[in-house]
């Protein structure tokens, strides 16, 4: 089976959400790095004799067009988040279980693990994981087709 065509457990489905928001993290941390090597051109080392010389092109113009291309591709990649997070954020609530939305939202939405959400619902650890299979098992059976987002 194609990656594309893969089916998804609910929780690598909803997993999807987080490793979008890691990459998008780690290209602005490229993107930083671009910045800053454009800004540092480097100097001319002038104690060298000049024997020949050559057009080697615009190092400086070439570094802010792989910057700028980059920059339009992390745009499209947060686009892509936007929308996916959305789409998740529908299909949770989409099980009509206040206890189950609110656990999944907190782990699948905001990346919290399930001992910050159990604290923050006040609830014991035990009953959050037991909560926790359960809500994943009613996704699932709520949306059987699931694939990878992007």
């Amino acid at each position: 089976m194609s990656e594309g065509k893969k089916k998804l457990s609910a929780r690598e489905y909803l997993g999807q959400l987080e490793e979008l928001d890691i990459n998008i993290s780690q290209d602005l941390e490229r993107l930083e790095e671009m910045k800053t090597d454009a800004c540092n051109p480097g100097g001319i080392d002038y104690s060298k004799d000049r024997v020949q010389t050559s057009i080697s092109g615009d190092k400086l113009g070439g570094q802010v067009t792989r910057y700028v291309t980059f920059n339009e591709h992390i745009n499209s990649e947060i686009d892509r988040f936007a929308d996916a997070k959305e789409q998740i954020i529908s299909e949770i609530r989409g099980l009509h279980d206040t206890h189950y939305i609110q656990l999944l939202f907190k782990v699948y939405v905001q990346f919290k693990t399930l001992k910050v959400a159990a604290d923050e619902m006040k609830m014991s650890y035990q009953y959050v994981r037991n909560a926790h299979k359960k809500a994943l098992a009613a996704f699932e059976k709520t949306y059987s087709n699931l694939r990878y987002l992007t």
